[in-house]
This record gives C-alpha cells, sequence and structure tokens, in this order.
C-alpha cells in the first residue's frame, strides 16, 4: 500500500511507553511542620510566630505553598510551616497547611454582597470601639458588630472612648438591655494619663481581642496605650465631612504585656452581614427564644403575627422581657437588608 492510499481508518494507537505517570493525588503530610500563630499580612508574606514550649519566640517570615491554592489564610490563623524556619531575615519559610479554626469574624461589603471577607481567626472576644464625639457614635454600626459578633461565638466587649468631651451616660442607657460589657476611657486619666486604661487591661488579660471601629474612634490610640512598643499611627478627624483617615491599613496581632493578644484593624466604614442567618440571632436570647415555639412559619420575629409579643405580654420573659425584645428587634433591623446603614 502507498503513502497516497493511507487514511484516518489505518491510524494505529499505541500507548507511549515513555509517556508521563497520572499525577498522584496523594499529598505530603509534611508531619514534621512546626506550628505557628500567623500576626500579619503584607501582599503575600506571612508574619508568623513560633512559641515552643517552655522556649524563645521566633518570628519567621514565610509564603503560601502551591497546594494551598486559593484558601485564605488570616491574622489568628494557626498554620504549620515547612522549610526555612530559623527566623533569619532573610530566611523565607512555607506555609502548607491551616489548622482547624476555633472561630472566624467575617463581613461582606454590604448585605447583598455574596463574598466573606474573613477579618481574623481564632478570637474570642470583639472589642467594639466607638468615640462619644468627634466623631459622632453610629449606633447602626454597633449593632451589626453586635451581630457578627454573636454569629461567631466570640464574647462583644463596648469601649467608649473620648468620655472627657461628652457624658457617656445617655448612650450607654441605650445598650443597657443587651447586658453588653461596657468600659468607659478618656485621654485624661489618673492612671498612666488614660482613664478606664486599667480596667481594659482586665478585660482584655488572656483573650485573643479584636479591635473594629471606624476611622477616627481611637483604636490605635488604644493599642499604643495597651502595647506601647506596638508604635500604631494615629490620625486626626477631618473637620468638614467629620470623618477619621484610615491610618492602619492591614490588621495586626500584637502580645499584651501582662497576657494575651489583641488584633488591630483598619477603620470600617460598614459591615455587611449578608452571611449571618437571621435564624441565628435569636440563640443569642435565651430568655425569648422559647417565645418563638408560637410563631407562625417563616416569621422573622419583627412583624404582628410574631408569637414573641404575647410570650413577652404574660411576663414568662421576665420584668425585663420587653426591653430585651426591642433589643433583639433592633439587631434583627440591622441584619434587614431593606434597612440599610
Amino acid at each position: 500500500m502507498s503513502r497516497r492510499d493511507l487514511d484516518e481508518d489505518d491510524v494505529r494507537v499505541r500507548p507511549n511507553r515513555r509517556g508521563s505517570r497520572p499525577r498522584s493525588k496523594d499529598r505530603p503530610r509534611h508531619e514534621s511542620a512546626v506550628v505557628a500563630l500567623v500576626t500579619a499580612v503584607d501582599r503575600g508574606r506571612y508574619t508568623t510566630l513560633i512559641e515552643p514550649d517552655g522556649g524563645e519566640s521566633t518570628l519567621v517570615m514565610a509564603m503560601k505553598a502551591r497546594e494551598l491554592a486559593r484558601k485564605g489564610v488570616v491574622v489568628g490563623d494557626h498554620v504549620a510551616l515547612v522549610g526555612d524556619t530559623s527566623g533569619d531575615p532573610n530566611a523565607l519559610a512555607r506555609i502548607v497547611r491551616i489548622e482547624p479554626r476555633r472561630s472566624v469574624l467575617r463581613r461582606t461589603a454590604d448585605d447583598t454582597d455574596p463574598v466573606e471577607r474573613v477579618i481574623v481567626a481564632n478570637a474570642d472576644q470583639l472589642v467594639i470601639v466607638t468615640a462619644l464625639v468627634d466623631p459622632e457614635p453610629r449606633p447602626r454600626l454597633i449593632d451589626r458588630c453586635l451581630v457578627a459578633a454573636y454569629d461567631a461565638g466570640m464574647d462583644p466587649l463596648l469601649v467608649l472612648t473620648k468620655s472627657d468631651l461628652t457624658d457617656p451616660a445617655d448612650f450607654l442607657s441605650q445598650y443597657a438591655p443587651l447586658d453588653v460589657p461596657c468600659v468607659v476611657t478618656s485621654s485624661h486619666g489618673a492612671d498612666g494619663d488614660f482613664a478606664g486604661l486599667q480596667e481594659l487591661r482586665a478585660r482584655l488579660a488572656d483573650r485573643i481581642s479584636v479591635l473594629v471601629g471606624h476611622s477616627g474612634v481611637g483604636k490605635s490610640t488604644l493599642v499604643n496605650a495597651l502595647v506601647p512598643e506596638a508604635d500604631r499611627a494615629t490620625g486626626r478627624v477631618n473637620a468638614v465631612t467629620g470623618r477619621g483617615r484610615h491610618t492602619s491599613t492591614s490588621a495586626v496581632a500584637l502580645a499584651l504585656p501582662g497576657g494575651g493578644w489583641v488584633v488591630d484593624t483598619p477603620g470600617i466604614r460598614s459591615f455587611g452581614l449578608a452571611h449571618v442567618d437571621p435564624d441565628r440571632i435569636i440563640h443569642n436570647f435565651p430568655d425569648l427564644e422559647p417565645g418563638t415555639q408560637d410563631c407562625p412559619r417563616g416569621c422573622t420575629h419583627d412583624e404582628p403575627e410574631c408569637g414573641l409579643d404575647a410570650f413577652v405580654s404574660s411576663g414568662e420573659a421576665g420584668p425585663a422581657g420587653p426591653s430585651r425584645l426591642e433589643s433583639l428587634r433592633r439587631l434583627l433591623r440591622a441584619r434587614n437588608p431593606q434597612q440599610g446603614d
């Protein structure tokens, strides 16, 4: 048969004996990897801290290994490192594994954004910092932060700054029914020229706390008072807009002198709650939750047919029932996309 008589029916498919093997799906276990805490993230580089039992801590710069792909690593994560973990300034280790997280604080850009943004991992306390004046407090933003804290299983703590400029009593009365612990601070006081600082230290001791609040409320000033060597940049509030300038550009975890960690975060101007299921908010009101058994199917707990009204009116929720119900509905409205911020 000549070449011109050949066609596709004459092609013989033979396996290539020298062909490559199929890629294995088994990944290395990295059993000898060293566990470290992520304390800062900057443009694909991760500052981590190795804390051996009874030994001296070591700061190690690391990058994500290829096998982690798009998995996000955030401040507060415990990660497994391989490679050069000596802490040498020119060394670079690899993050090959993210250890299971105990908690995750999330937010979205707005209440319709499907993309969740993880702020910090493994924290157990959310410290909501707000100024009493200059800039004016934003109760809706505080309510949203409370919802995020409850959803993440974190304890909320409200910190009010600049109490030397106005009386905090009226503002505190708004949050009394929620039973949220509060610390009032002032830049002028007897304890280190910072009133309320000792009480705040006691609340933060031996805990992992995240500070959130919009720009200009004094977060970085508080951090510098709590951790003097932190040297976080501080700014002023714009006299025209009433807003602060972003001085912290990324989250960073700082060790407290008396034990524990505080995470300073950039100032926020919105706190979307698209990731929060409104049904989970009621679980944080155990005195009201039994009353939902008489609610109609799909009840939002903020409508005329809600069974909570009769439950509270009967006195089964206790004397604080009416104010607690109003607080619950306030948080539910904070989650409601129709309300805005």
